[in-house]
């Protein structure tokens, strides 16, 4: 049996931002997560946008170069759009040693981390778990479910799930040659990616060669449709479409937006499990660390004070309608069913309005609104740690 004031469960971004920030508070916390090793199981492509990068303070050495440049490719992959920004827009991170990095500040913070240990349920304060030394009873004031897009956590809560979902697959790679400008090259689709796009990311260290979209509508299976496209996949030289290694990564993708009911007097959720992922873009890394900061808030003035009625603040619902353009835009993607629609719909996008309207989505400064009455934590963690305070990043926003 082991007694703490939050169970977190799942060691991915969200979970160990909320465990560090909580720990820096002073109050107990304790991270489970199945894997062994947080290195391996990467279900991210690791896209980090210019606002995270202005707002928290990742470590320089796990970051790709900066890429200012993306090409957005019709079906037949001729005359693409290129869209050019005068900053610094996206840089990739290597997600295995930032997991390590990151769980390392959580555990230098005061939080215990518990790997190669599962969720089995659990109510009112007293979840079932079981590790590397058998079944284990943790009793906790509050759980946080960072488990991902098909959490058990809010099953057990009784909390919303996601039901919209894209399935997504990814092969990452040391590239042979470097490339004079690192780019962003995105394919729409429908036959390649149904409802989402084809992906390949080349900053001239490592590629990643992706597509995601709905399962049911991959003809033979997401990951067969990967392989055909990386034979002919644009932005990679003849010596990189049979790399000798490649790391495959894949996983679900919840792009329902924001959920509503998102807490309970027991608990919250975080990260994928949250539904924190930008409807249309599917990127989730920074929803997931600014809505931690927001869960993080909660937990603890609700640990201070003692009242869990202080949860209730944690509302998905009033940050969901600010989602409401991008939810239109994820429907009207998702209608696009034929090649024929794909390649017609650059016919605007190559109209100067067409071209402006994706630079708004492409080098926007929107990704995760604020929170409607955002709840400061004071001073984060020290330089260098990745993490800043709620504080600060207000300022900055």
């Amino acid at each position: 049996m082991l007694q703490t004031d939050v169970l977190v469960v799942g060691a991915g971004l969200a979970g160990l931002r909320v465990a560090t920030l909580l720990a820096e508070r002073g109050h107990s916390v304790v991270v489970i997560d199945r894997r062994r090793d947080l290195t391996t199981s990467i279900r991210t492509t690791g896209i980090f946008v210019r606002r995270t990068l202005d707002d928290y303070d990742l470590p320089e050495h796990l970051l790709g170069p900066a890429i200012r440049r993306v090409v957005l490719y019709p079906p037949s992959l001729r005359e693409p759009v290129e869209l050019v920004s005068e900053r610094d827009e996206y840089r990739v991170g290597e997600m295995g040693p930032l997991y390590a990095a990151n769980a390392h500040a959580a555990v230098k913070a005061g939080a215990e981390l518990c790997l190669g240990t599962r969720y089995l349920g659990g109510s009112n304060g007293r979840y079932e778990v079981t590790g590397p030394d058998g079944p284990m009873t943790v009793h906790a004031r509050f759980v946080v479910g960072a488990d991902g897009a098909r959490s058990r956590v809010a099953r057990d809560l009784g909390l919303d799930r996601n039901t919209h979902l894209l399935v997504g697959a990814e092969d990452v790679f040391t590239v042979s040659e470097a490339v004079d400008s690192p780019a962003f090259h995105c394919v729409l689709d429908p036959r390649l990616a149904p409802g989402y796009i084809g992906w390949v990311i080349n900053d001239g260290i490592h590629a990643h060669v992706g597509t995601a979209g709905y399962s049911r509508r991959f003809t033979g299976g997401v990951r067969s449709t990967l392989d055909e496209f990386a034979t002919r996949a644009p932005g990679l030289t003849e010596a990189d479409r049979s790399p000798a290694e490649v790391q495959r990564r894949g996983g679900p993708i919840p792009v329902g937006g924001l959920l509503r009911r998102i807490s309970s007097p027991d608990g919250l959720l975080v990260g994928d499990a949250a539904g924190a992922v930008s409807p249309l873009t599917a990127g989730g890394l920074d929803p997931c660390l600014r809505l931690s900061d927001y869960a993080a808030a909660a937990l603890d003035e609700a640990l201070q004070t003692g009242r869990r009625e202080a949860l209730q603040d944690y509302d998905g619902g009033a940050l969901r309608r600010k989602f409401t353009g991008r939810l239109m835009m994820r429907h009207a993607l998702a209608q696009v069913k034929h090649p024929l629609l794909a390649s017609a719909g650059f016919g605007v996008l190559r109209t100067p309005l067409g071209r402006a309207a994706a630079r708004k989505v492409l080098f926007g400064d929107r990704s995760f609104p604020d929170p409607p009455n955002p709840i400061h934590l004071g001073k984060g963690s020290e330089p260098g740690t990745g993490y800043t305070s709620t504080e600060t990043m207000s300022r900055r926003s």
